[in-house]
């Protein structure tokens, strides 16, 4: 491989900020690493993605502790990937939350993605053997559900497929403040290994529909005002079309795998190749979005050995 695989190489240490978006509502963020949300009412704490690992979300949970000694009662999962809820542990929860089809992502490709994500992602990864085992949700929903904090109600929504087939938001209506999990990023490369890039974009434009104020993306710094948030919204959407475009032309032209990624990485160097992780995502975006041009509904499973068949293949 003439390229560190995936995010192997990346062990530096990020500086955190623990941003306040509002009262009671705060987004833990560090450098484009995974972000996790933080809601507080009256009667207790909800977590939104809870980190790797137990000692990871340990470093969470002491700045939550500097501001309040409530009880974490929920956890939500946004969805469901490894490095965003192997350390729902450390909060000793009352609740986890997660949509149907988070769910069944569990149940499908739970341990695959964990061996899978541990080997990219080293450095997210620290205290890996705090993990007791896979997250399990103990609140399962379809649709909708609202958790009512004590003085602070939080809508919970999947708004349809894009990241992943489960992707599940965090809504505080009142002071118009989002929780997108990976559906936005901000300056992030969007990771599309497990997504369906024809549906993204609706599912973003329902976001945007509800005239956020405030916004906590998946990756990136928490964005404090409409025009930041539909920044975001758009970079974003921009990244998936143009992906998704490029690997259509390229599938419809009978062009392989190889040589579609060379040319979708080409186009979208000069625009995206400064965001964060964007070389460790793109041979997993290119891989799944010609699985979805060539009609492949749902993502295949990815395994650490398929990661770095893949991977190799792909960056000889």
């Amino acid at each position: 491989m003439t390229k560190t695989f995936a995010s192997t190489g990346d062990l530096g240490e990020k500086t955190i900020t623990f941003a306040k978006l509002g009262e009671g509502a705060y987004a833990y963020t560090a450098e484009g690493d995974p972000n996790t949300g933080v809601i507080i009412g009256d009667d207790g704490v909800m977590i939104i993605d809870t980190q790797a690992t137990p000692l990871m979300a340990q470093k969470v949970l002491a700045r939550i502790r500097e501001i309040t000694d409530k009880p974490v009662k929920y956890i939500l999962m946004s969805h469901y990937h490894a490095v965003r809820v192997l350390g729902a542990a450390a909060y000793e929860a009352e609740h986890v939350i997660a949509s149907q089809k988070t769910y069944e992502m569990v149940v499908e490709r739970g341990q695959q993605d964990w061996e899978s994500e541990f080997g990219r992602f080293p450095r997210l990864f620290e205290g890996h053997e705090s993990i007791p085992g896979l997250t399990w949700p103990t609140i399962v929903f379809d649709g909708k559900l609202t958790v009512d904090l004590g003085n602070r109600k939080v809508e919970i929504w999947s708004p349809g497929r894009g990241h992943t087939q489960g992707d599940t938001i965090a809504w505080l209506p009142e002071e118009k403040i989002l929780y997108a999990g990976d559906l936005v990023e901000y300056g992030a490369t969007p990771y599309t290994g497990d997504a369906h890039l024809g549906d993204w974009p609706a599912t973003l434009q329902a976001l945007r529909d509800l005239k956020p104020n405030k916004l906590v993306p998946g990756r990136g710094d928490a964005l404090h005002n409409p025009e930041q948030c539909e920044e975001a919204l758009s970079g974003t959407q921009a990244f998936i079309t143009d992906l998704f475009d490029s690997v259509k032309e390229g599938v419809a032209k009978g062009l392989d795998l190889k040589a579609v990624f060379d040319a979708t990485k080409a186009k979208l160097d000069p625009k995206y190749g400064d965001w964060v992780i964007y070389e460790h995502c793109m041979p997993f975006d290119v891989a799944r979005a010609v699985d979805e041009a060539n009609g492949l509904d749902r993502p295949k499973i990815w395994t650490a050995e398929r990661d770095k068949e893949m991977w190799s293949s792909l960056n000889t």
